[in-house]
């Protein structure tokens, strides 16, 4: 397993919340895996621009590119280039959570109280839920001491969190907002009751549960609260606006009011625009409208043609990757699997059911003998091209004493751990 960082676990290490330690569960796994003589960690390695992906074919039977989504989605409009105050969610998470590319950050969160989270997926919430929770819980996860030392200087009261449709399209689940509605000293203003169906019992189970969860009162009453949240609907940001007195600092987001066609109460119900507008003031914005996956450098001179409009490699539904070019027959020995296969939809369950199911079309290729790459020694001749290129390697066993210097880090603290967040001082562990 190739991996850029030094540390594996990717999404997992990264991308879930540091107060949802029971997620990263999967881990266990990963180190069952792990443990098989027949696995190579090779980390700090990164394919296509450190080793040539081309020199692949020569040393290995077949090849599965698993990832993910590495940028995230813009919204193209005036405004979110320029105007400082605007970030992107998923470098807001990579920031919190360690990861190095994000975490030279800085959010200012210190001199802002309005924020504004436009996108409703558990990512948003995610955002939502790590500005309005008490700095004194975060302490005990294993979130980086430098975001928390900002989060504890917040001054951000009021979130925000925006969607294109209603609340029966929305993508959140009912975990993420129930975790929202209980936080201590934080009122939610109540949704319009006429966003709802009429007979909210007749609708399937989960449906049902998330609409009564959201038609319930604030936990919270509002002459209590020291925060606010609510979730806005029928709304799409068309520009972000500065302040008249400090020309690059935002101060508001225009919206195109919507309505929704068909049923409004079915998921698949589309949102057009009514012509209306509306403004919303915001000192602090976080995008939140998706990832992408990009193509690696190599990969045209392996016969795949990356689909960049939809951000995916072409496969055949299964993991086996094909071109776009030809009658859609598989490229042997070229496989994919997760977002870079379907595209960055659904939690890690998904992810893993997909991995199954690529994992499996690997087996019947083989058990068929379908036609495979050259193959050769793997990793034990590929070392080899590394060294001779200057690269730096790192194997399971470095990992674990990075982990172990991480554990000791958080144990002095109180908490699980605390990750290095720079590719310097994790290598550092190691010399």
């Amino acid at each position: 397993m190739y991996e850029y960082l030094p540390v594996p676990f990717g999404l997992v290490r990264f991308g879930v919340a540091p107060d949802h330690p029971e997620v990263k569960n999967c881990q266990d796994k990963f180190e069952e895996v792990a443990s098989s003589p027949r696995f190579n960690f090779v980390g700090n390695l990164e394919v296509g621009k450190g080793l040539p992906l081309a020199s692949f074919r020569e040393h290995y039977h077949a090849i599965v590119f698993a990832y993910g989504a590495t940028k995230d989605r813009k919204l193209g409009i005036p405004g979110e280039d320029t105007l400082k105050g605007i970030y992107s969610a998923r470098d807001f998470v990579g920031w919190y959570n360690g990861l190095p590319e994000h975490a030279d950050l800085e959010p200012d969160l210190e001199s802002r109280e309005d924020a504004v989270i436009i996108g409703q997926g558990n990512v948003a919430l995610d955002v939502a839920r790590t500005l309005l929770t008490d700095v004194d819980t975060l302490r005990k996860t294993d979130m980086t001491d430098y975001a928390l030392a900002t989060l504890a200087k917040s001054r951000v009261k009021r979130v925000r969190v925006v969607g294109r449709r209603g609340p029966m399209q929305a993508a959140f689940t009912i975990r993420e907002v129930r975790e929202l509605l209980t936080l201590p000293s934080v009122y939610f203003e109540p949704i319009d009751p006429a966003l709802f169906p009429p007979d909210v019992n007749k609708l399937p189970r989960t449906p049902k549960r998330l609409t009564k969860l959201l038609a319930k009162a604030s936990s919270t009453p509002a002459f209590d609260a020291e925060k606010i949240w609510s979730l806005d609907f029928l709304l799409s940001p068309v520009q972000f606006s500065a302040s008249e007195t400090t020309p690059q600092k935002l101060d508001t987001v225009s919206f195109s009011k919507n309505l929704l066609t068909g049923n409004p109460y079915e998921s698949s119900a589309k949102a057009e625009p009514t012509g209306e507008t509306a403004t919303l003031h915001a000192e602090l914005v976080f995008r939140s409208i998706g990832y992408k996956s990009e193509p690696i450098d190599g990969m045209k001179d392996l016969g795949i043609d990356f689909d960049e409009r939809q951000g995916i490699i072409p496969n055949d539904g299964n993991g086996r990757v094909t071109s776009l070019s030809s009658d859609g027959t598989g490229i042997p020995g070229l496989y994919c699997s997760g977002w870079v296969k379907r595209g960055p939809a659904g939690v890690i369950a998904n992810t893993m059911e997909d991995a199954f199911a690529t994992a499996e079309a690997i087996a019947m290729d083989w058990k068929s003998k379908q036609p495979f790459m050259a193959g050769g020694q793997g990793w034990d001749t590929m070392k080899s091209e590394a060294d001779r290129r200057g690269l730096r390697s790192v194997n399971w066993s470095d990992w674990k004493k990075i982990d172990a210097a991480e554990t000791e880090r958080g144990k002095a603290k109180g908490k699980p751990r605390e990750k290095f967040a720079s590719v310097h001082d994790m290598l550092s562990v190691l010399d």
